[in-house]
């Protein structure tokens, strides 16, 4: 009989939203799952991990990250996009159907299933809405459901045709997944490479308008609406979007959101830089593209309301020569698996959202917004009894200065480099394994 895998997690202030424990416990694992949560527990058998001092949370769960493979695996792996995820504190992360080919078949979502079996975190996949994601034909919605798909999305581009977006709730409402709409409407953005504003004007580029955000926004919930179905706002940035969410969450439809950390923390100064001379900074090229500071405050705002449920990366690793170059050719994207956590709770350090809504909307939020804690995924997002023992620890004081060199993903492109945060990921245990353990320089 082989023996039992203990692992005990010691002395740390446990927060789980789901349970609303805020309290100095220990954690118990046994063989991959919580055992037990409570004071003094001890086994003379187990592996323990001295948490005094940090923040024991359930493992992050991430919506939307770009993992690469197949097809651009000089940009990521799943390997590659794993180890940075454990890096960052994240368990579970949802990866997105951009790839080459495009996660639009069973046998495509089965491959990336196989491949990160073995990854250092749960890689959940999304399937593509349309054939090759290019907004003509529906995919086989429900084979890809089937082959493990927990939502679909075209991200990179929505689903513009309103018909097909129509008729792709219609289907997705008897399937019971959501739509993870990326809210542009080609039409109005006219290939912007940045925010529409002053900053664009300065600096004479293209600018995307806010409205082709709303746009989508507003159609995708009044066709969610009249399916029954679920609308779920990818990276939303702008106010007005923001507020049509609310008001339709306030009516009770079933429409999520997300926003990232560097829509909260980054306005489109980043792209001009804070010098005389301009910096057309491609690492801040992004879409949606960084907004206002009035809009940086009302994804704070909502995210603090619990209008949005989610914080999600939109980790979109290139590899260096996509970002080197004019601004114009530049690939859009930031990597952000690593400095999620810093970003956001360096806003927990300011005062503009409570520790335990930033844990929540990184953990159980995503979790139920999505509907993944089913199956073998039960208590996903928590530290419940039999939950998956998905554990993350927080040296939330830590000071935190941000060096895409020292990261595991192969992307190093942001606009973050160089920045001081509040806050690190001291070690990540998923299912039971330590992935990642920076005590020592947390």
């Amino acid at each position: 009989m082989t023996a039992e895998r203990q692992l005990i997690v010691r002395g740390g202030r446990v927060i789980d939203p789901a349970s609303g424990t805020d309290a100095l416990l220990d954690v118990r694992v046994v063989d991959g799952r919580i055992a037990e949560v409570g004071a003094a527990l001890s086994n003379a058998t187990a592996e323990v991990i001295d948490a005094t001092g940090l923040v024991v949370s359930p493992g992050f769960v991430d919506l939307h990250v770009h993992l690469r493979e197949p097809g651009q695996e000089h940009k990521e792996t799943i390997a590659s996009g794993a180890r940075a995820a454990a890096r960052g504190g994240f368990t579970t992360i949802c990866a997105m159907p951009n790839t080459l080919p495009a996660m639009d078949t069973a046998a495509t979502i089965d491959a990336v299933v196989q491949r990160a079996r073995n990854a250092d975190c749960r890689v959940l996949p999304i399937g593509a809405v349309t054939v090759g994601r290019r907004g003509q034909e529906l995919t086989e919605l429900a084979s890809l459901r089937d082959a493990g798909a927990v939502a679909v999305s075209d991200d990179g581009d929505a689903v513009a045709d309103n018909a097909i977006a129509r008729r792709a709730y219609e289907y997705l409402a008897d399937l019971d997944l959501p739509l993870a709409e990326h809210c542009e409407d080609p039409g109005l953005s006219q290939s912007g490479v940045m925010h529409e504003g002053a900053v664009s004007a300065r600096l004479g580029l293209r600018g995307q308008p806010a409205q082709a955000e709303l746009a989508i926004v507003q159609r995708d919930i009044a066709l969610a609406d009249a399916a029954g179905a679920q609308f779920h706002g990818c990276h939303i940035s702008t106010e007005a979007a923001l507020a049509a969410i609310g008001d339709a969450r306030a009516r009770g439809l079933r429409v999520t959101a997300e926003v990232t950390p560097h829509h909260l923390f980054l306005s489109h100064d980043a792209v001009a830089g804070d010098s005389a001379e301009l910096l057309y900074d491609t690492n801040a090229k992004v879409n949606p593209p960084l907004r206002t500071d009035a809009d940086i405050e009302a994804c704070i705002a909502a995210l603090a309301a619990g209008v949005v449920q989610a914080v999600a990366t939109d980790h979109a690793p290139h590899a260096a020569v996509d970002k080197c170059c004019e601004f114009d050719r530049a690939a859009f994207g930031i990597s952000g698996l690593e400095s999620a956590w810093p970003v956001v709770n360096t806003l927990v350090s300011r005062g503009r959202l409570s520790l335990a809504d930033a844990i929540e909307r990184m953990t159980i939020g995503p979790v139920r917004a999505w509907n993944l804690d089913t199956g073998d995924l039960r208590g996903l997002g928590s530290l419940g009894v039999g939950a998956p023992a998905d554990i993350t620890l927080l040296a939330t004081d830590a000071s935190f200065t941000v060096d895409p060199e020292q990261w595991e993903s192969a992307g190093k492109n942001t606009p973050l480099a160089g920045h001081l945060l509040t806050g690190a990921v001291a070690a990540t245990i998923s299912q039971g394994r330590i992935v990642w353990d920076g005590r020592e320089s947390a």
